[in-house]
């Protein structure tokens, strides 16, 4: 067994515990499997992941797969038909970066032409007049789907934001502050009363914070 597969499989033993402890019992939990890319393609890695499936979706659980790389999936044919052919719902981001080659991804998760119209309209449309940041998600059960914004408070999207900038201008206020929470209410209070844009706000306690 390789090093990588050993690896792997030793990642999924913690979930192993929570499917006997939850699922098998009839009760509601979660702890996703850390998959390496590698170790997803193998043979046994496929085997594993096909009883893996069979197994949730027997006692009424749905396992879950995240992936940025739909390749890890069409590139094995075991791993492909074990996912998708027991995945009820399917969740997808953005997917403009696709646009000019989607006929791979339409045709390996079933999606027709009305279908793909409503998955390309993803963060496009001229919607956010009077509302909160939002990013949009399209969500399918059955054949079809639909696109949903999903809306986060001011706090929840500082809290959560992963632009560098971002992280540092509330950063700079928890320091002042002494807290995370103190040092956000404190920031979100001061950007409500400057009257500037988000980015130009930010722009601004980072330069503070440098001179």
């Amino acid at each position: 067994m390789s090093r990588r597969l050993y690896r792997s499989l030793k990642l999924l033993e913690p979930y192993e515990g929570k499917l006997s402890r939850t699922v098998l019992r009839g009760e509601s939990g979660s702890n996703p499997a850390d998959l390496p890319d590698k170790a997803i393609a193998s043979p046994l890695m496929a085997g594993y992941l096909l009883y893996l499936y069979k197994t949730v979706r027997k006692f009424w659980g749905e396992a879950i797969v995240v992936t940025q790389e739909l390749g890890d999936i069409i590139g094995n044919a075991v791993v492909k038909d074990s996912i998708i052919n027991n995945s009820d719902t399917i969740c997808l981001l953005d997917q403009t970066k696709f646009k000019d080659n989607y006929n791979d991804i339409a045709a390996l998760l079933s999606i027709n032409e009305t279908e793909r119209r409503k998955i390309f309209t993803i963060n496009q449309l001229d919607n956010t007049d009077n509302r909160g940041r939002f990013k949009e998600v399209y969500i399918r059960r059955g054949a079809v789907g639909e696109v949903y914004g999903v809306e986060v408070s001011l706090h929840q999207y500082l809290t959560y934001t992963t632009e560098k900038p971002e992280k540092s201008a509330v950063e700079s206020y928890t320091n002042r502050f002494g807290s995370y929470p103190d040092g956000l209410d404190a920031f979100i209070r001061d950007f409500k009363g400057s009257g500037k844009s988000l980015p130009a706000f930010i722009s601004q306690v980072n330069q503070n914070q440098q001179s």
